[in-house]
């Protein structure tokens, strides 16, 4: 499909209803997987990638890219993409610098340890996914302001093309609409205000989504910076919400959030370097477990899913899922030995019970962990400087909260989930957490958010990343598998079939197209796998190192689309 952007304005005959307009037209490709010369986009739709190309076009550089569309898909993407959320940057900048941008949401002031028990102790799971009381102090907006200082347009022009597909609105496809349908009786039920999401007779493919509130938000953003969503009259409509709804976020709250740049996970992987998130995700410190621990076998000759390759893989899943949920949190409130967990030493003695061709055992390995909800969004960018900038969002749960602050027009996380709601509960997944995710004020939760870069002599070779919950970690680690030692194409890498093994439950889950002679075998060696429909939706730019040339490729479990010049 192709698509036409004007300066500001969005013009596609699938999504948009505008009149078409001759001024100034630029050109792209836009589609599941394509070749570019300069720069290039994917991310969750299609819209949004578009933008972010146009923007690569109108001289911006990836960190330019990444704002612009992020601040698209909190329209066009509202069941994950925000500006009441939080997420992770990763990028690698043509002077060599690598860069790490949390605006992970954290707990309100007044959040509290034991906030989802009962009088008898018991947890009231309930409470931490839906309505006000789910909600973390959002972050999404304050980390756009924090990329600002590596970006190269003014923000009122990153800005320009979310405000006017908010306003003006934009054609939602069947699948859009049934998400909506789906859950209008949860918008219903857990707002205090009239959303644009909701209509009496049921949305449809081909109607148009308005979103006026949304509109007005953005532009106070534009106006007047951070402030304009942290105080003012956006603050005053969060907490008037929260008061309605009886939610705990207060006006120093928002006031008082801000993003951190951190320092960016960057490990050697034979000869690659991996750059990846730091915590509070726990992506990161996995990631580089996971590939240290199947390094030094021979992976490569064993093939793409075959029995050797794909068992290893799952006993590196077990191990590393293991001691996240023993050692990771929050690093501003907890001590995480993150030097021992990665070291090559520990990591060899991990293995040292792999038994070849038998399954392990999740008793012998103990622990406990915590996932996050599988509705996150992922986009990559690469810019035609070498610039490189990979960003994982999340609002959490599907439409987050399903809150949306009255007058804003925007949706609610429901990020306090993935904090341990008491210490070895099981969650609505089945998984429990412990002591480093517990709940304290101002505390960020801990992640599985990856987004990854893969660099090749200090030049970058992927931008990669998925959504996907406790998903995510294993999703990253199979692309990069995929590609750098099975030798699949990026397109390859992310559509392939995927399994999981995230230590409890103790099963290997598997898509449900995964090679049958694969599932047999693991189940001959002890393994219980269960099928289960798509596991995440990845997103993969490739860089040639000689030709510059890129390929981007959008997951085809989604509508992701990748666009570029």
């Amino acid at each position: 499909m192709r698509f036409l952007l004007t300066i500001g304005v969005v013009i596609c005959t699938a999504y948009t209803t505008y009149a078409q307009r001759t001024i100034d037209p630029y050109h792209y490709s836009i589609e599941k997987n394509i070749r570019v010369a300069k720069g290039a986009v994917v991310s969750a739709h299609p819209l949004a990638s578009e933008v972010g190309a146009m923007i690569l076009e109108q001289g911006g550089n990836a960190v330019d890219a990444a704002i612009a569309t992020q601040l698209a898909l909190a329209v066009v993407y509202p069941g994950a993409g925000n500006i009441g959320g939080g997420g992770f940057l990763v990028g690698h900048l043509k002077n060599g610098k690598n860069i790490a941008i949390d605006y992970r949401e954290k707990a309100p002031a007044k959040a509290s340890r034991n906030m989802y028990l009962d009088s008898a102790g018991n947890a009231i799971t309930q409470l931490s996914l839906d309505g006000h009381l789910a909600a973390g102090v959002p972050g999404t907006v304050a980390g756009l302001f924090a990329s600002m200082k590596y970006a190269r347009l003014p923000f009122k022009k990153l800005i320009a093309p979310a405000i006017e597909l908010a306003a003006k609105g934009y054609v939602i496809t069947a699948a859009e609409a049934r998400d909506l349908n789906e859950a209008k009786e949860q918008f219903i039920r857990l707002n205090t205000a009239p959303t644009a999401f909701v209509r009496e007779e049921p949305w449809k493919g081909g109607d148009t989504l308005f979103q006026p509130e949304l509109a007005h938000t953005l532009a106070l953003i534009r106006d007047k910076g951070a402030a304009g969503f942290y105080q003012g009259e956006t603050a005053a409509n969060i907490v008037a919400e929260m008061k309605r709804g009886n939610g705990i976020i207060t006006l120093a709250d928002l006031k008082n959030y801000q993003a951190k740049e951190r320092q960016a996970v960057a490990f050697p992987y034979k000869k690659y370097t991996i750059v990846t998130m730091p915590l509070p995700s726990s992506g990161g410190i996995c990631l580089q477990q996971l590939m240290g621990m199947v390094e030094n076998y021979p992976i490569a000759k064993w093939g793409f899913h075959s029995p050797e390759a794909v068992q290893l893989m799952i006993e590196a899943e077990r191990r590393a899922y293991a001691d996240r949920a023993n050692f990771l949190g929050d690093p501003d409130f907890v001590k995480v030995p993150v030097k021992r967990l990665t070291d090559k030493k520990y990591l060899a003695s991990r293995m040292q019970d792999f038994v070849p061709g038998k399954a392990g055992s999740s008793e012998i390995t103990k622990a406990g962990v915590f996932p996050e909800s599988e509705e996150t969004t992922h986009l990559s960018i690469i810019d035609a400087e070498g610039n490189a900038i990979a960003v994982t969002t999340t609002l959490n749960g599907h439409y987050g909260s399903r809150t949306v602050v009255g007058g804003s027009g925007f949706l609610l996380n429901n990020e306090m989930d993935d904090f341990s709601v008491k210490p070895g509960v099981p969650n609505m997944y089945g998984l429990v957490g412990n002591e480093a995710n517990a709940i304290a004020p101002h505390k960020r939760m801990l992640s599985s958010m990856t987004p990854t870069l893969v660099l090749e002599k200090n030049q970058v070779l992927y931008s990669l990343g998925t959504p996907g919950g406790s998903t995510i970690i294993t999703s990253v680690f199979q692309t990069l598998m995929n590609t750098l030692e099975f030798g699949l194409t990026a397109e390859e890498a992310i559509n392939k079939p995927k399994f999981h093994h995230q230590w409890l439950p103790d099963q290997v889950m598997v898509e449900n197209d995964f090679p049958e002679s694969t599932i047999r075998a693991l189940e001959q060696m002890g393994y219980k796998i269960t099928k289960r429909g798509a596991i995440g939706r990845s997103e993969i730019i490739k860089r040639d190192p000689k030709t510059k040339q890129l390929e981007a490729s959008g997951d085809h479990r989604g509508d992701d689309s990748a666009a570029g010049y």
